[in-house]
């Protein structure tokens, strides 16, 4: 792991403990992760949107410009987030959305879960901020993407607070498949 690859840990005065992921963490990230697939987003496990969750290890932690942050309270797991170096495909998504985001100068967002008693904390934003400052430091990166899915609840008006709308596939012919892609400013690399 390279110095650009690690968050310290961040403790909060409210007992939250926001770091990069070790080895250790990736069964409680699986959990989390899949608790959220199952619970919020009702997909269930899907092999070809969420291999990264079996196997987060090998998507995150040993790639040079990914990372996988956790929050930890009470020696547990709570939230999670992610930044893989591809942007969004196509298909799935539009043509002209993956043209513009695309892999090797896009960072994606993703996997940005908190388990539901530790909403409504703070989490998330501490997440994205921390991301973004990682996306930051690992350099390349030209933009910051992410995509989300607006059933789940307050998933979009979050978002919204913090990104720009690049497109809403409900306002596609046909609905396209429902979700929201946006994109972030890239921030200028932070002090160390």
């Amino acid at each position: 792991m390279s110095a650009t690859t690690v968050v310290p840990a961040r403790a909060g005065a409210d007992g939250y403990v926001l770091r990069t992921a070790t080895d250790a963490d990736l069964g409680g990230a699986r959990a989390v992760m899949l608790d959220t697939v199952y619970r919020d987003l009702k997909s269930g496990y899907v092999p070809r949107w969420h291999a990264d969750i079996i196997d987060p290890g090998a998507a995150y932690l040993r790639p040079e410009r990914c990372t996988l942050l956790v929050v930890e309270h009470g020696g547990e797991i709570v939230a999670t987030g992610a930044v893989r170096d591809r942007g969004p495909q196509a298909p799935p998504n539009p043509r002209w959305v993956a043209d513009r985001f695309p892999s090797g100068t896009t960072a994606q967002l993703c996997r940005i879960y908190v388990a539901p008693d530790h909403r409504r904390n703070g989490l998330a934003r501490r997440l994205v901020r921390e991301l973004c400052d990682f996306v930051a430091r690992a350099g390349g990166y030209g933009a910051i993407y992410l995509h989300t899915d607006p059933a789940v609840p307050g998933a979009e008006p979050f978002w919204r607070s913090l990104a720009r709308e690049v497109c809403d596939e409900r306002a596609l012919p046909g609905g396209g498949q429902g979700i929201i892609h946006f994109e972030l400013p890239v921030p200028a690399t932070p002090a160390r």
